[in-house]
């Protein structure tokens, strides 16, 4: 039936673990729970092998990284039913029929359910206010919404895909570089016209990044989406930046964008890590960046 996979890297998932499984039971379906640390070798693993105490439940910490793809990819292959739930590690979950919520939607004409995420209504730490502010606004998306669009709306973190849809594609772990995993998988999942559906069921953001470490991985993806563009993995039309990259080079100001990105990005990068950050000038750092890169 269900095999509940949950990737994570220092960080203390037994909680989730505990609440998950207790749902699984009282469905009385068939169920595993599987959890991978991706070789973080934190102290907080001595709370993770209680999990190996839980029903049906699983906890592996890998001695060899295997990045992002790598583990997710890894977690599937210890799996044993039909069904694969990805659920992120750091991921809050504040509804008592999360999972009947998703084997409710399942049937015969539905190869991936998302159920969404969301963001705490506020924030204390004026230090992690961009990343809460870009989650709230551009990620925390109703059903309704995120249907419009089905495949550009589709992440990762909150997912129940067929097992047979999943090793048809799998993670590309021939890509190297941080950040848009998600994004690819998402556009091979449109390319093999796989049948999405987006639901209300999201899991709340927990381990929320400071923004200055939110600012380094926002750069290590905008640098991996452009070398997935140039290496032709990706159409620049499924990805919002690069449809807008390329329209800034049809015009020729690609390059004055380049240059007044260098020449502002010091202010830019202290109004991003104050504790009310734009993200307007969060839009133009990333398109400035795109446009300051070599093929």
């Amino acid at each position: 039936m269900l095999s509940i996979l949950v990737p994570t890297y220092n960080y203390n998932v037994y909680p989730l673990a505990k609440q998950l499984v207790q749902q699984a039971t009282l469905l009385n379906i068939d169920f595993e729970f599987i959890c991978i640390d991706d070789a973080s070798s934190s102290p907080l693993n001595m709370e993770n092998e209680k999990i190996n105490s839980l029903k049906n439940s699983k906890f592996i910490a890998q001695k060899q990284n295997a990045g992002y793809r790598g583990n997710r990819n890894n977690l599937v292959k210890k799996s044993k039913y039909e069904y694969l739930l990805f659920i992120d590690g750091d991921s809050i979950i504040n509804n008592k029929n999360f999972l009947f919520n998703y084997i409710s939607n399942l049937d015969n004409y539905v190869d991936i359910i998302y159920g969404g995420r969301t963001h705490p209504i506020n924030i204390d730490d004026a230090n992690k206010k961009l990343r809460w502010k870009y989650g709230k606004q551009i990620e925390d998306k109703t059903a309704m919404v995120r249907n419009k669009n089905i495949y550009k709306s589709l992440m990762f973190n909150n997912t129940l895909i067929r097992k047979e849809c999943f090793n048809s594609i799998k993670f590309d772990t021939s890509v190297t570089k941080y950040g848009h995993d998600d994004t690819l998988f998402a556009y091979q999942v449109s390319k093999s016209n796989l049948k999405v559906k987006h639901i209300d069921n999201p899991v709340e953001h927990g381990d929320i990044d400071l923004n200055i470490a939110f600012i380094k991985k926002t750069e290590e993806g905008i640098i991996n989406i452009f070398d997935l563009y140039q290496s032709n993995k990706i159409d620049y039309k499924f990805v919002k930046i690069l449809n807008f990259y390329t329209n800034l080079k049809k015009i020729k100001i690609n390059y004055f964008v380049s240059f007044l990105f260098k020449f502002t990005k010091p202010v830019l990068t202290k109004q991003l890590e104050s504790s009310n950050p734009s993200l307007i000038l969060f839009n133009f750092y990333k398109i400035g960046l795109l446009c300051s890169l070599k093929k």
